[in-house]
């Protein structure tokens, strides 16, 4: 499902936005750039090299701050992925296990490559 709405999202000529639960096993992110437990990713071809998703993770190089680090996502810790010009995409079910403390979405102030600081817009899809 996360790749057809990722290229859902391409196709439409817009930017994938990856909102990631950053506490999850197995997640590496840049630290620094984690909110509440949480951290927003632009995955646009732009902004990163060497995307892959498998069934089970995805990862990507991308530059935050100038310095290029390797991203690593387990599938399960994806909470959405959705477009920044419309907010349109979809939310993935979250269990208890995986909410962040204050199971709040947030994004982190941080360079354009990589960190978006924007809040998601979602509506959820049945």
């Amino acid at each position: 499902m996360l790749r057809a709405i990722y290229e859902w999202i391409l196709d439409n000529g817009c930017t994938p936005y990856l909102l990631v639960n950053a506490l999850a096993d197995g997640v590496v992110v840049p630290v620094n750039y984690v909110e509440n437990g949480q951290i927003v990713l632009n995955i646009s071809a732009t902004a990163v090299v060497n995307f892959s998703v498998e069934n089970d993770m995805l990862s990507f190089s991308g530059r935050f701050g100038g310095v290029s680090q390797e991203v690593w996502v387990p599938i399960p810790a994806v909470l959405a992925i959705y477009a920044r010009e419309n907010g349109q995409g979809m939310l993935f079910e979250v269990s208890d296990d995986d909410t962040p403390p204050d199971g709040r979405g947030n994004s982190s102030p941080g360079d354009s490559d990589g960190v978006v600081p924007i809040r998601p817009s979602l509506k959820v899809v049945k």
